[in-house]
């Protein structure tokens, strides 16, 4: 193999929503990046709740951020220049390169012509990045052939067509019925889309793929394109993955003999990837919930990030859990917010400006003396900072867009952000604030990352402590394993090829 040679760019497309391409797009990263090359992922528009903070302070999809990751460079605006996150059912805030350029309905967004401004943006964005990488590994969104927003697709084969991708379409087998959709997707397309289509990649199997042979043989049959692979489903590999699908699946209840931590299930929930490195620690079992028995069942409550803070805490007044979480702090447990639920446990949330909801101020759940305003300038940015006195220095993000302030009268504010500070970024600022070992918050995204700060978390509710291990050193072993797995069911050597110019 020539690893010099430049390469054609690579497109996984799918024919739903949620069927492995951030995953996989992953995984060719970190092949591509193992076989001597310098690849980027690349995905034009992206929808999700779960963003991360560049090294410039901007925003993008967090699964970018993970792509970059596993292709071992730094992420960058360039790699998804559109960014979606909903504030309610029908409206979004738009990030353009990194920056809010406002909130638009459904309506305004998507029906608005043919996007062809936004698409010249999303084009430069691609053509910067080609400039400095190879090859550019693109992700699709949704499915390929929704006939009404084709015309307005910025993402999937009008991205292909203008960037010349090789393209491969994504199925989940698990959720059956892959026959029609593979054919009925190919059908649907256009001559020229249908001409980037180079293979098929069937996703989640489970059981003996030889036993699929024949199924196999009828797909490519009926859609005249290869299947390049089938990928079994799998539970032992861990890349973060920010599809709701993914949050769906997550446990739900307590169990006996473990610490339990119960994360509460917001409308708006945002960066649920904050809590993957619990989910992983054997003392613990992390479950989501939006019942008042899951926060009784509960050692550990944790309030969530949140894209509308004030519509959100609405709900948890309405459905019982505000009430039920007050009452868990009073009774001793510990209970903890990280950016928006960090907010959630103050006096007051203001929104004078109107930036997420309706109202103009609502009255927190009053845990901490804290008060925030939602302002219209976003925080973020990647942090260094050490937790509490203790030594070690860790690493987070912050995306928000309010400025969190002591309540008046509580005490001297330069003595209170000596005493009770939950952490102590690298320029000097404190954060959050930290009433107790058993209840504090962070603007910190990632702060749950760090041993140091889990230790704490848990050291009421157990004596066994987890050394610090190099989480990155630990990210790095799923990618080397998901490269080996595509690499074990899939044809790269016939990828290879149709990326050769």
């Amino acid at each position: 193999m020539e690893m010099q040679q430049k390469l054609r760019p690579v497109m996984f497309v799918g024919t739903s929503s949620d069927v492995g391409k951030s995953v996989i797009t992953a995984g060719f990263c970190r092949i591509f990046k193992q076989d001597g090359y310098a690849p980027a992922p690349f995905k034009a528009q992206n929808m999700s709740l779960n963003s991360y903070a560049t090294p410039e302070g901007l925003e993008i999809g967090r699964a970018q951020a993970v792509q970059a990751e596993a292709a071992g460079i730094p992420c960058h605006t360039d790699m998804n220049p559109v960014l979606l996150k909903p504030t309610s059912d029908k409206t979004s805030q738009v990030i353009l390169n990194g920056k809010s350029i406002g909130n638009q309905t459904a309506k305004e967004y998507f029906m608005s012509g043919d996007r062809s401004a936004l698409f010249e943006e999303v084009k430069l964005a691609y053509s910067r990045l080609a400039l400095r990488y190879h090859p550019i590994v693109m992700e699709g969104a949704g499915s390929i052939s929704e006939l009404n927003l084709k015309a307005r697709d910025i993402t999937n084969m009008r991205m292909a067509i203008a960037a010349g991708a090789a393209t491969y379409l994504i199925t989940d087998i698990d959720r059956g019925g892959i026959f029609a959709s593979l054919y009925g997707t190919m059908q649907l397309l256009e001559p020229a889309e249908r001409a980037c289509i180079k293979g098929i990649i069937i996703n989640k199997f489970r059981g003996d793929a030889a036993l699929f042979q024949e199924g196999k043989k009828i797909i490519e049959e009926l859609c005249k394109v290869p299947v390049i692979g089938i990928l079994p489903y799998f539970r032992d590999i861990f890349i973060e993955e920010e599809d709701s699908v993914a949050l769906e699946q997550k446990k739900r209840e307590p169990v006996k003999d473990k610490v339990n931590i119960a994360v509460v299930l917001l409308g708006r929930m945002s960066n649920f990837t904050d809590f993957d490195r619990l989910d992983k620690d054997e003392r613990l079992n992390l479950y989501y919930t939006h019942t008042i028995s899951g926060i009784s069942g509960a050692d550990i409550i944790i309030l969530p990030g949140s894209k509308n803070t004030i519509e959100d805490l609405i709900g948890l007044r309405n459905n019982g859990m505000a009430a039920a979480i007050i009452s868990a702090h009073k009774s001793g447990k510990t209970v903890i917010g990280i950016c928006g639920g960090y907010q959630m446990m103050g006096e007051t949330i203001s929104d004078p400006l109107h930036v997420e909801s309706l109202h103009g101020e609502i009255t927190g759940l009053g845990i901490l003396p804290v008060q925030t305003v939602l302002l219209a300038e976003k925080t973020t940015r990647q942090c260094s900072f050490s937790f509490r006195d203790r030594a070690e220095q860790c690493k987070g993000y912050e995306i928000h867009m309010g400025e969190t302030t002591i309540s008046a009268g509580t005490e001297q504010k330069n003595q209170l952000s000596m005493r009770h500070q939950t952490a102590v970024l690298s320029d000097g600022q404190p954060d959050g604030y930290y009433l107790s070992d058993k209840c504090w918050g962070s603007y910190l995204h990632g702060i749950l990352d760090n041993a140091v700060v889990i230790n704490d978390l848990v050291a009421p509710y157990t004596d066994v402590k987890v050394e610090s291990r190099d989480y990155q050193s630990f990210r790095d072993e799923q990618y080397d394993k998901l490269a080996a797995l595509l690499r074990a069911n899939l044809d790269i050597e016939q990828v290879y090829q149709h990326l050769k110019y």
